[in-house]
């Protein structure tokens, strides 16, 4: 081989070889400026500090490379800067091994995760692992409430609750020594369906000699307790009401249970909502049905036990109740009939820590569901969050389960922070011997509210530090964490139509567009006349469609009229060619007669008559050039097809007889 070619060939596969190695190189391909950038390249990456490691004619970034590669090609290991995550057990509490008939403990001297505190320091692209120990402590103290649709469907279900306080306190005592319940009840929103009612059918609005309550959104019965026997006699008193429409107001309900955590009795223990039923539910944008467009607002508004404002607000979202429920750590079982069933599990999917069990037809294995639920699908789940630099309170009110991320930059921590004790605050900023955490709350309620930034934030320093939400789209802010930006008005399942954007819950709307959900168009091109007028002159243009004034006038621009004169003459020679195949336009028939649904009859009896239809109806009766006549009705049908019935034989007569 020639020399000159065998060293061309030479230097093109170390030029390869080497652009192979960069393309796979994690560290080279970082270009790091300094060793900081380099170390979170990759775990595998290195800095060497060796100030004469540089060649002439070399970049600073190749100081980072992966360690084996450093060495080969003259770093010590002395000179290379490799730092390493670790960890450390701050507290490690042994889980508590306490059994049933034990001496009484507080929920919070109850230890069900070890270890309770790690301080763990990472680097970027390296594990780290470490033990967890979890035992479910027995007799863990339980809250139950139970909330039942009391619709007329479910009367015979009430008849079998109304002794369930007592069957499942003695059941739930298997479990528990320290188990208290609660009742509740809903129906419907008192504006919904009953809009159209007399006053006689809402102060009893079932059927027959059946005797009702009236209808009531959310009433809660029975705080939270440890008697049994006053949950039988308070149920027992209960009546079914009922309403016109299969979707029941439980959302409503729901969402008041989570959020009154003083009226309901919660205790910071297993929190667990009993939601029974035999029909589907109300959401979001359901209350425009009875005039109701105001966003639920998340808050408690019970009086006297009952729900006062189920006629100013609509529906919670979905999204809404995953959020309450969440934020007050409520774990929800849906005892719900078998028809419901796919409604339910779907629901379920969306509500973290919830359970879905089918419901007899009279309620009678309810309290087999809830231990079923309990046991298998609720204890069964452990949930533990991390997040950088931040300390999070395990759920399910077990001991904290803290974790910090730090990652090393440049052999210093990174812009997340651990603060020094006595300091506080994002950049740790404030004191804590300063400020008084209550003081720093308070700032952090709207109105001077019970909620802290809106329960979708956290107080920090005084100042509202919002929730990230799982999708990146989605976002909370306001001073208080009160708005959002994906809890809008919803039309054809997009927000705010898609013509708009949601700000504070509220669409604004694009140019051009107007509604509570951007989705009637102030364009009226699309109501334009050929006659260049609105509509025809003949009818008002409503977000971009015609209502016609003029009874005689139909069709997206209320421009036809099937009763007017001249309108069989102007079809005349179209209904010839298409029904006989003669006629003026027999030859170009097929382009210019296409524009009507053409239906034969056998004679004139057969033909549409004006009462017949809903849409006006126009007969017509004219002579071909033989001096036959034939008959035909034209019309503009309500989906404003044009519609023309002719009887399907020519009739001959005398000239001048009719």
């Amino acid at each position: 081989m020639d020399l000159k070619l065998l060293l061309i060939s030479t230097l093109l596969g170390v030029f390869c070889y080497s652009n192979a190695q960069k393309e796979g190189n994690e560290c080279i391909n970082a270009n790091a400026k300094y060793c900081g950038e380099c170390i979170q390249a990759g775990a595998k990456c290195g800095w060497c500090k060796d100030p004469d490691f540089l060649k002439q004619g070399e970049t600073v970034s190749t100081r980072c490379d992966e360690l084996q590669s450093l060495i080969k090609r003259g770093c010590s290991d002395a000179m290379i800067e490799n730092p390493h995550g670790e960890q450390k057990t701050l507290k490690n509490k042994t889980v508590t091994n306490r059994r049933k008939g034990a001496e009484k403990l507080r929920p919070e001297d109850i230890t069900q995760i070890q270890p309770q505190k790690l301080s763990l320091t990472l680097r970027s692209g390296e594990p780290q692992t470490f033990n967890l120990k979890f035992k479910r402590a027995e007799d863990y103290p339980i809250d139950l409430y139970y909330l039942m649709d009391l619709s007329y469907s479910m009367k015979d279900d009430l008849e079998n609750v109304k002794n369930l306080g007592t069957s499942l306190m003695l059941e739930m005592s298997k479990i528990t020594s320290d188990f208290r319940i609660g009742f509740g009840s809903f129906v419907e929103k008192t504006v919904m369906p009953y809009i159209s009612t007399t006053p006689a059918k809402l102060l009893n609005p079932c059927t027959g000699d059946q005797n009702c309550t009236s209808p009531f959104s959310y009433k809660n019965v029975l705080k939270l307790t440890s008697n049994g026997k006053n949950f039988n006699t308070l149920v027992g008193q209960q009546q079914i009401s009922g309403n016109l429409d299969s979707p029941e107001g439980g959302f409503d309900a729901i969402m008041q249970v989570a959020v009154c955590g003083d009226h309901i009795g919660w205790r910071n223990v297993t929190r667990l909502l009993v939601f029974s039923t035999d029909a589907g539910f109300h959401f979001a944008g359901d209350g425009k049905l009875g005039g109701i467009v105001l966003p639920n607002d998340g808050k408690c508004h019970l009086e006297n036990n009952v729900y006062t404002m189920s006629h100013y607000y609509d529906y919670p979202s979905i999204a809404h109740l995953v959020q309450k429920l969440s934020d007050n750590n409520i774990q929800t079982i849906f005892a719900v009939t078998e028809e419901f069933q796919p409604v339910y599990q779907e629901l379920k999917n969306l509500i973290p820590k919830s359970a879905v069990g089918t419901l007899s037809a009279n309620s009678s294995n309810v309290i087999n569901l809830i231990i079923d639920a309990y046991n298998v699908s609720i204890l069964a789940r452990m949930l533990i969050f991390k997040h950088p630099c931040k300390t999070i309170t395990h759920m399910n009110r077990m001991k904290a389960f803290d974790i910090c991320e730090e990652v090393l930059q440049n052999h210093t921590l990174s812009p997340c922070l651990r603060c020094n004790e006595g300091r506080v605050g994002r950049q740790c900023e404030c004191s804590s011997n300063d400020v008084a955490t209550e003081d720093m709350d308070r700032t952090c309620r709207k109105d001077n509210g019970t909620d802290i930034c809106s329960n979708n934030g956290d107080c920090v320093c005084g100042t509202c530090e919002c929730k990230k939400r799982d999708n990146p789209e989605e976002r909370y802010s306001g001073q208080y964490c009160e708005c959002d930006n994906f809890n809008c008005d919803r039309s054809g399942n997009k927000l705010c139509g898609g013509h708009g954007r949601c700000e504070c819950r509220v669409c604004i709307c694009d140019p051009m567009w107007t509604g509570s959900a951007c989705d009637c168009s102030l364009d009226n091109s699309t109501c334009m006349a050929s006659n260049k007028q609105i509509c025809n002159g003949r009818g008002t243009c409503e977000c971009g469609t015609c209502k016609c004034t003029d009874p005689k006038f139909q069709g997206p621009t209320c421009e036809t009229c099937p009763t007017c004169p001249g309108v069989c003459t102007e079809h005349k020679e179209c209904v010839q060619c298409r029904a006989f195949g003669t006629g003026e336009k027999k030859d170009t028939c097929e382009r210019d007669c296409s524009y009507f649904n053409l239906i034969k009859v056998k004679d004139r009896d057969k033909l549409p008559q004006p009462n017949d239809a809903s849409y006006p109806v126009m007969h017509c009766k004219e002579r071909d050039a033989n001096d036959c006549w034939f008959y035909y009705t034209y019309a503009v049908n309500n989906n404003t097809e044009k519609e023309v019935h002719v009887v399907d034989t020519l009739g001959k007569q005398k000239a001048g007889l009719t």
